[in-house]
């Protein structure tokens, strides 16, 4: 990893991302390629805390499911044909709740698609999309702390744990749910706790998953099932040929015959989740196998068990002096319906959108951390955000609950998008990230 140079005087950015797992890298590359169509060059900085390995918090062992919606962002963006040979295509998704009679399937083929999204595991993300990075225009601090944030009038001044100094116009936080930026700032979120703890781990079943993905309600909590490659089949890099890609298809198709891994996700009460977290596999592969049941065959095997507390934390305005706030910094989400990842891009996306703009107004000199252009990302960003928020909270309140009216209205609801075809199409569109 090629390290940004510092020298006495504080070096002059004009913008300043810290944070550089999923949406930092992937504004810090959407800006450099906006960058190389300017008179004037962005200069843009990436301040990152761990170097891009498997044991990188933000490039962890868990998989995200990335909309449709959002692979045609980062198609746009250049990045997705470099993480294409890591994606399991997610052909059709199967929604049921459990002891009740609904239930509904949300397929591709009826959309005239050939996927819904794709599930990618982030621990192999992360080293593509910093070499990508060193290959750029972007100054790219790592590892490197935040050790110091000071506003000031035209602008932030961040002392770095490396000695360096930046002066950045705009100062970009993309640096997750305990955001540093957010804390010097003196900046609160709002938290909603829904008193549940989710397992997180990789399943393996005896049947192959035929890129079905699952979402189960149970009495606990949503369970979540993502189809995952087959790790022996998978390229070691993205420079791999086409002809070596093909092959692993085809390996794929073969080993599909047999077993299949998922990512899961487990929502629990907090001492249930941790019971099973901690029980031996044995009997936590048949309490799993109790609360999904055989629809993908018999659970055989579970990796490595993380657990973390579910909770909706949001800022109301993702925006200070300067600064604006993206991805897990502005919003954490309950992973109810993998929209995390999906909602962070958009703020990304939103951002990228209102410079190019401000950009193309002024003639390419104008000042990014103008609060115009800090305003006009949370003009953009507001709608989306707030019906994101609300569908979730929605989502989990009235599919976590044993109320019986509650109950009859959600199957009654899953049952009619089974019988009135029309129905689902809006609701495949909000799960594809369409906005």
């Amino acid at each position: 990893m090629t390290t940004a140079h510092h020298s006495t005087s504080p070096q002059a950015v004009d913008i300043a991302i810290v944070g550089g797992a999923m949406a930092g890298a992937t504004l810090a590359l959407g800006l450099a390629k906006l960058s190389a169509t300017l008179a004037r060059p962005l200069r843009i900085a990436l301040i990152e805390a761990h170097v891009a390995t498997n044991t990188h918090p933000g490039f962890d062992a868990r998989s995200i499911a990335i909309a449709h919606g959002s692979i045609f962002e980062l198609t746009r963006l250049g990045i997705w044909p470099m993480l294409k040979h890591l994606g399991t295509p997610i052909e059709n998704i199967h929604v049921s709740d459990r002891g009740h009679f609904g239930m509904t399937e949300l397929n591709a083929k009826p959309l005239g698609l050939d996927a819904l999204g794709q599930v990618v595991e982030l621990a192999k993300v992360g080293s593509i999309l910093f070499d990508e990075l060193a290959k750029s225009s972007v100054q790219v601090y790592c590892p490197a702390k935040v050790t110091d944030l000071q506003p000031q009038q035209d602008g932030h001044l961040l002392s770095l744990d490396d000695g360096s100094q930046l002066h950045c116009q705009l100062l970009v936080a993309a640096d997750g749910a305990h955001s540093v930026v957010r804390q010097h700032l003196g900046q609160t979120t709002e938290q909603i706790d829904f008193q549940q703890t989710a397992i997180v781990a990789n399943v393996t079943t005896n049947q192959p998953h035929q890129h079905w993905a699952y979402e189960r309600f149970t009495q606990t909590g949503p369970l979540a099932l993502l189809p995952m490659l087959n790790m022996t089949a998978l390229p070691a890099q993205s420079q791999e040929s086409s002809v070596q890609i093909k092959e692993a298809s085809a390996q794929l198709k073969t080993s599909a015959k047999g077993h299949a891994r998922f990512s899961l996700v487990w929502a629990l009460p907090p001492a249930q989740a941790d019971e099973l977290k901690n029980a031996d596999k044995t009997e936590f592969l048949a309490a799993l196998q109790h609360a999904f049941g055989h629809r993908v065959g018999q659970f055989v095997d579970v990796g490595q068990r993380v657990s973390y507390p579910l909770t909706l934390s949001y800022m109301p305005r993702p925006i200070y002096h300067r600064c604006v706030f993206v991805g897990n910094a502005a919003q954490t989400l309950h992973p109810i319906a993998g929209q995390g990842f999906n909602l962070g891009l958009r703020d990304v996306v939103g951002l990228l959108d209102v410079i190019e703009h401000a950009l193309i107004q002024a003639n390419g000199e104008v000042d990014l951390g103008d609060s115009d252009i800090v305003h006009q990302y949370l003009a953009a960003r507001q709608s989306d955000r707030d019906n994101t928020l609300r569908n979730i909270e929605f989502l989990v309140r009235g599919f976590s609950n044993q109320h019986w009216p509650l109950v009859a209205g959600r199957n009654i609801g899953l049952r009619l998008l089974s019988w009135l075809p029309p129905l689902k199409r809006p609701v495949a569109q909000t799960a594809m990230g369409w906005r």
